[in-house]
């Protein structure tokens, strides 16, 4: 787990189990389906139910359960997940309390959505998202994107870079 902003961590569901899960102080994104999406909703096949009203994301309290998967494909990343991420955190931090995201193994989806959420509140160097990357990998190293989340802040980048404002 790496404090990447202040009060802002980025980690793996380790860190989250471990250091963190029942603290009351806390801001949790679960920036992976499985378990905590799939617990959350109590389903059993391949996926959510779509039609379901929390098909994308839960919130509770201050925990943030995300139905995000790493795969190849960027058409399965929603942005409305990515957006709904940002205002948690953005609101999260707002209180002066610590806020994490993680997935599974921290290289991919949370650290991901820390990069956007830096870019966005203009904290890391904006640009290209190729020098992006090579700023925030100083500031988090684990980070080693799928093709898929990649792929989506490539093509959505200019959304999001030193916007600033509320999604």
């Amino acid at each position: 787990m790496i404090e990447i902003h202040k009060n802002l961590f980025v980690g793996n569901e380790t860190d989250y189990e471990q250091s963190v899960k029942g603290q009351r102080d806390w801001y949790i994104i679960h920036a992976c389906k499985e378990p905590y999406h799939r617990a959350l909703l109590g389903y059993k096949g391949r996926g959510a139910p779509k039609n379901h009203p929390e098909y994308l994301y839960a919130i509770r309290n201050n925990r943030l359960f995300l139905n995000i998967v790493d795969v190849d494909d960027p058409t399965y990343i929603s942005e409305i997940i990515i957006n709904e991420s940002l205002k948690f955190i953005d609101a999260a931090l707002r209180t002066g309390k610590k806020c994490l995201v993680h997935c599974n193994i921290g290289e991919s989806r949370s650290p991901s959505i820390g990069l956007l959420y830096l870019a966005y509140k203009s904290i890391i160097h904006v640009g290209s998202f190729i020098e992006a990357e090579q700023s925030y990998r100083l500031i988090y190293p684990a980070y080693n994107p799928k093709n898929g989340i990649r792929s989506f802040l490539q093509m959505n980048w200019h959304k999001y870079e030193g916007k600033g404002v509320d999604i």
